[in-house]
């Protein structure tokens, strides 16, 4: 993953000292935005996944039932908020650094076992939120900041996260119930595609855009050491977002 990342880096600078003219204008923005974040689905998740190993779970107690949690990938959808510093290099070249933020909480409660003693489902919390600071190229093939431009672009993140599961377990082996909370933080590296379409507002000044990006970037867990089933966490998938923009 970080090999790919940093290969992404190198042909995103590369690309960028082609395509910049030689006395281009150089113009910041602001860009303020939000939107959804919708995770990878079940099917293309990363190997290892633990969202996946829980959702599937494996037997426990001797053949009695599994450790299979009730929820779907889907559940994950969440908001997702952004700001971003650019640099413009005449009108076709941009590049820029930004911050953002997704992540939900999802309860859920074990599909196969129940606790004998109350009658009542054993639920837990699973929790996800990853803050990708993420480095772009991109590049507006038509029109100027004063007409609609669609645009393209590709990059690298680092991306911080965590991720959590608190509430009632259930022992593979004696089927005990216990309390407990498991967490993790870490920092992955990633990659970013971007594509959309700016609107000027009145001149050259203010824009909005409706932009889509895709991330990729898998978290370490820690695995069983720190208490969960599986060594990984994707923290991958779409955003769809609308953004405001200002030029200085």
């Amino acid at each position: 993953m970080r090999r790919n990342a940093n290969r992404v880096a190198w042909l995103a600078a590369g690309a960028l000292i082609v395509a910049m003219p030689a006395r281009a204008q150089v113009v910041s923005s602001i860009q303020l935005g939000g939107g959804g974040f919708f995770p990878r689905g079940f099917d293309s998740r990363a190997a290892g996944d633990v969202l996946v190993r829980n959702n599937l779970g494996e037997t426990i107690g001797g053949g009695v039932g599994t450790d299979a949690l009730v929820f779907n990938i889907s559940d994950f959808r969440s908001g997702h908020a952004f700001g971003e510093f650019n640099l413009s290099f005449g009108p076709h070249v941009e590049i820029g650094v930004g911050v953002g933020t997704y992540g939900r909480h999802v309860p859920t409660i074990y599909s196969d076992v129940i606790d004998t003693n109350t009658n009542r489902d054993i639920s837990q919390e699973l929790s996800m939120r990853a803050t990708p600071i993420t480095a772009l190229v991109r590049f507006l093939p038509f029109g100027t900041a004063s007409t609609v431009q669609p645009y393209v672009g590709v990059g690298v993140a680092a991306v911080p996260f965590r991720y959590s599961e608190s509430g009632d377990f259930v022992d593979s082996d004696t089927l005990s119930i216990f309390p407990a909370r498991y967490v993790v933080n870490g920092t992955t590296a990633g990659t970013v595609v971007v594509g959309g379409l700016r609107f000027p507002i009145n001149g050259d000044i203010y824009a909005l855009s409706i932009e889509g990006r895709f991330i990729r970037a898998v978290g370490d867990t820690g695995g069983n050491a720190n208490g969960f089933v599986a060594d990984k966490i994707d923290l991958g998938g779409g955003m769809f977002d609308v953004g405001f923009i200002v030029r200085f």
